[in-house]
């Protein structure tokens, strides 16, 4: 069985005890970063071999994992936060696996977007997730201004060196319409920001931007 486990985004509390049951039954443990997933299998006294599944090998090691798979061995695939397969290489795997005709099953927990989604009292019946926005300032504003002609919420991940541009944009984009920023969800500076593109600008540029951070309109 292949068993994708979802992993604290933050908080190492906030796993299910599942998922910490099935972390200890496997019999590998395929990380993104070995040594991100070892804090947390040290803190639930977990030993189980891990073995490194990132963007760079994941076709290689995708072949590999299905064939400790197919002798029969389970396997758990975390991310270094959040469910896997969402941005990140555990689609592959879990594509390939289907390909297979290998058992699998989701061991659910925290999703960031969704996290923010209900925090920023956004509607939430009719949405869309749009990962990372492109990183040229051009696509970025075409790519914004596609999305402005949607009648539903909008929600995008957005890193902490690019926030201000990305507000910059959205103001030109969206114009005076509620923005909500949530940066480092579930963590100790947990904080959630509301207001006009205009208003968080004027914020973020007094307060130096860290962390992660969901942006939804």
């Amino acid at each position: 069985m292949l068993y994708i486990v979802a992993t604290p985004i933050g908080n190492l509390k906030d796993i299910t005890f599942r998922a910490v049951e099935v972390l200890k039954s496997v019999d590998l443990i395929a990380c993104e970063d070995t040594r991100h997933t070892k804090i947390l299998l040290d803190y639930y006294g977990i030993d189980k071999p891990t073995t490194s599944f990132y963007q760079h090998n994941r076709f290689t090691k995708a072949e590999y994992l299905i064939k400790v798979l197919e002798e029969g061995k389970d396997v758990a695939l975390v991310s270094d936060a959040g469910t896997p397969g969402i941005l990140d290489p555990g689609y592959n795997l879990i594509n390939l696996a289907i390909e297979k005709n290998i058992p699998l099953t989701v061991i659910p927990g925290p999703v960031a977007f969704v996290n923010a989604l209900v925090l920023s009292g956004k509607p939430a019946h009719a949405f869309i997730f749009e990962g990372f926005l492109p990183a040229k300032a051009v696509s970025r504003k075409n790519k914004l201004r596609e999305l402005e002609k949607l009648s539903r919420t909008v929600i995008f991940y957005e890193s902490s060196h690019r926030i201000i541009k990305t507000l910059q944009d959205i103001e030109e984009a969206f114009g005076d319409k509620k923005v909500v920023i949530c940066r480092e969800l579930t963590k100790k500076f947990e904080e959630v920001k509301r207001g006009s593109a205009k208003e968080l600008l004027g914020y973020f540029s007094s307060h130096k931007a860290r962390g992660e951070f969901v942006v939804i309109i």
